[in-house]
């Protein structure tokens, strides 16, 4: 009974935030309240909240000051450079800045906080995705996907937590999957490449005249494409950027066309969408800029050798960040006003997260899904448990936490693999392929802070991302099969 229920849950909830008829935070509230009301332990949903918040407040608490932190960075300036760079790779080519997103988060992924990867990768290809118009959820879906692939780094959480629940060493566990972990990156980086020609394909090539222009510049050139830029308002047509006039002239159209051709036109506007790139902003602070990107270094650093807490140490640079960049009170004050939106956005995820996670494992619910899943295994594939286990974390670690999965599950998994003959590591190694999709899990809060900060719904997001995240997946499986390791 509490396995359908659980499955039902889950099910319920994924399906109304992506059909839209629930908000991510009514649905993360409502839909668990009411099934723990429907297996008769009503009762306890005031212990199994409890519970939940509990366990999860020290993410919340770290996401809420490292949403401050890496905010204030982006108002003094620090990853300006960074954009511009980014700016100049890509050219304005929707296919360099499909894959510039990939290669950017897959090396902030390198710090092992999805969080972080998210804050950096958002606020640097954010401005340029809105400039052209470009679709947001293919920027979130391969951010997304190329973090869970290196989420599976020792130091990143899903490793340590395999090693440690089956009493191995994290290095013989995550070393042999290098190659297929890999292939994976490198499927992330194909698929960039792929919905990066869709998207040219969509709203045309394009190239920037003036990029870094702050206040107003020449907006876009289309040469070709099945969609061009024509009369609208911002940079891309009515509905892409939002405000600003701009006049074009062109087969364009208004927004952008539906046939192929060439066409567009140029115009001026208000450079909404590089707000972060105005070198005359008032919040810049470019005396500061090397103690802004020291203090980070040394953050991150302090975050990997695990000196503090993580929450600790962003609460202790947010507020070292604050007080050396805007000694002035108001100034604080203000800063801390501009991102208040996506604080509270975030941390009422994470504490609604915790509702949902808190019934689903009060109840017994997670428990009895994965016994059920596990159970229902034929005695044939007890040879191939690795297969086994690789296949079932992609569902799993999407359905589940980390520590449910891994502490729960792959040592259930280990134990029926030893009867015949098949090694821990083996399945330690097969339950790290499910990461890309895992990353995208609404248990997961940092998946939170990507769709937060991009302005993307995350039922939008889930629709994308899931069967791309799923096919990396697989890949990462099959090449670990392929290789040997698996």
């Amino acid at each position: 009974m509490l396995t359908v229920l659980g499955f039902a849950m889950i099910a319920t909830f994924l399906v109304l935030i992506m059909m839209k008829k629930m908000s991510p935070i009514a649905a993360l509230v409502l839909i668990p309240a009411l099934f723990c009301v429907a297996v008769g332990q009503g009762a306890q949903l005031g212990d199994y909240v409890i519970e939940g918040v509990g366990k999860l407040a020290p993410t919340a608490a770290m996401l809420m000051f490292a949403i401050v932190y890496f905010g204030v960075m982006i108002d003094v300036g620090l990853f300006d450079p960074i954009v511009r760079g980014i700016l100049r790779f890509c050219k304005a080519d929707p296919v360099r800045i499909v894959v510039g997103t990939a290669v950017l988060a897959a090396i902030v992924s390198l710090d092992g906080d999805g969080s972080t990867t998210f804050m950096i990768t958002v606020s640097a290809m954010y401005p340029l995705y809105k400039r052209l118009g470009m679709s947001l959820v293919v920027m979130t879906g391969v951010a997304a996907t190329a973090n869970g692939v290196m989420n599976t780094l020792p130091w990143g959480g899903p490793t340590a937590r395999a090693a440690t629940a089956l009493k191995l060493d994290a290095a013989d566990v995550f070393v042999p999957m290098i190659p297929a972990l890999g292939m994976g990156l490198l499927f992330v980086f194909v698929l960039a490449y792929v919905l990066g020609r869709r998207e040219r394909k969509r709203i045309g090539y394009l190239t920037l005249d003036e990029a870094l222009v702050p206040e107003t510049e020449t907006v876009l050139v289309a040469t070709g494409g099945t969609g061009s830029t024509g009369t609208g308002s911002g940079s891309t047509g009515t509905g892409s950027t939002g405000t600003g006039t701009g006049t074009g002239t062109g087969s364009g159209g208004q927004g952008k066309t539906t046939g192929p051709g060439t066409g567009g036109g140029t115009g001026t506007a208000p450079a909404d969408g590089f707000q972060g790139l105005d070198p005359h902003r008032a919040t810049l602070r470019p005396k500061l800029y090397w103690f802004n990107a020291g203090l980070t270094v040394a953050l991150l650093t302090a975050m990997i050798l695990e000196l503090l807490p993580i929450p600790v140490l962003f609460l202790l640079g947010a507020a070292l960040a604050l007080t050396v960049n805007y000694p002035n009170m108001a100034e604080q004050k203000a800063r801390i006003a501009a991102h208040a939106d996506n604080v509270l956005n975030v941390a009422g995820m994470v504490f609604a997260a915790a509702v949902f996670t808190g019934v689903l494992t009060g109840t017994g619910m997670v428990k009895h899904m994965a016994d059920w899943l596990v159970g229902a295994i034929p005695e044939g594939m007890g040879p191939h448990m690795g297969l086994v286990t690789g296949v079932l974390s992609i569902p799993l670690t999407y359905f589940m936490s980390n520590d449910g999965f891994y502490f729960g599950v792959v040592p259930v998994l280990a134990e029926a693999g030893a009867a015949h003959g098949v090694s821990p590591l083996e399945i330690a190694r097969a339950s790290l392929v499910g990461q890309a999709l895992h990353m995208s899990s609404p248990l997961v809060p940092a998946v939170y802070v990507l769709v937060g900060m991009a302005k993307v719904e995350f039922g939008d997001h889930t629709r994308f991302t899931v069967k791309w995240a799923a096919l990396t997946s697989l890949v990462v499986l099959a090449a670990g099969i392929l290789f040997g390791i698996i």
